[in-house]
């Protein structure tokens, strides 16, 4: 890395902030490698096995030379980066799925202060999280983004460069346009073919048989039939994604409908399941 000059990358002491349902299993996994790995997460109560625990953002920059991010949102990056994260000799990888706005004002900042930052959010649920399945979405300068693939290997089985800071940000608003689409489409799709008739487990196992075949599908319609909407990936994230897209200038048919639906769903359902969009379309 260019800022612990000798140290190998099995020496980098590495820093956590946000140990939501991705952070845990991610920063676990950094351990498991034989990482120090130094965490830190706003609210109360969590920790990750093994890790050193920090009382704010700036003793986990005090103690890491990279400090990976995995926040709610823009508002949660900018909170945590005020509470102590502004330091020069670090490199800062924000994995959170937010503005592409939002990493380009902290970059500046950043290298301002001598340290540098790669916007790489990922897609995957708490599975590939777990098992490092992850596909991750990098943007930032091509030998930052070199230096820290060999960490985010851990985390992913593709590790993709992308463009400049902010271009990971966008691909993943982009792949979760598609993903709140395909959820709606599927909720939408089985609710008709329930209503003409068809059971929803032989309608799925035509769709798993098919050329429509896919492992969101397999998952979703599972909890479908099972009347599960524990939360993997909470509608509320998808709806903020969605916001997200439409102010960079997402306007087109099928995101429109998409959008609406998740807003008006995420009052009421915004702590369940994407796939809990099926309640909101049925109604």
């Amino acid at each position: 890395m260019p800022e612990t000059n000798s140290k190998t990358m099995e020496t980098t002491r590495l820093g956590w902030v946000g140990l939501g349902n991705m952070g845990v299993p991610m920063a676990q996994r950094l351990l498991n490698a034989g990482f120090a790995v130094t965490v830190y997460n706003r609210s109360k109560g969590k920790a990750v096995e093994g890790a050193a625990l920090a009382a704010t953002p700036g003793d986990v920059a005090q103690q890491s030379d990279v400090v990976f991010i995995m926040v709610s949102d823009d508002r949660a990056v900018r909170e945590v980066f005020d509470g102590g994260l502004w330091m020069g000799g670090k490199t800062f990888v924000n994995m959170s799925t937010v503005s592409p706005e939002v990493s380009r004002e902290v970059a500046v900042r950043c290298a301002a202060l001598g340290s540098h930052y790669v916007d790489a959010p990922v897609s995957g649920s708490v599975k590939q999280a777990q098992e490092g399945q992850l596909v991750i979405m990098a943007g930032g300068s091509v030998d930052v983004v070199e230096r820290v693939t060999p960490l985010l290997a851990h985390l992913g089985k593709l590790v993709l460069r992308v463009g400049d800071t902010g271009a990971g940000n966008t691909a993943k608003l982009a792949i979760n346009v598609l993903l709140g689409i395909h959820a709606q489409g599927l909720a939408e799709a089985l609710l008709f073919a329930r209503a003409h008739g068809v059971k929803a487990e032989d309608f799925l196992t035509i769709v798993n048989n098919g050329a429509m075949s896919n492992v969101f599908a397999r998952i979703k319609g599972e909890a479908i039939l099972h009347d599960n909407y524990t939360a993997a990936f909470a509608l509320k994230h998808i709806a903020k994604d969605l916001r997200l897209a439409k102010a960079e200038g997402l306007e087109t048919p099928l995101a429109e409908a998409a959008y609406e639906t998740y807003q008006a769903a995420a009052a009421a359902m915004g702590e369940e399941d994407i796939i809990a969009v099926i309640k909101t379309v049925e109604r």
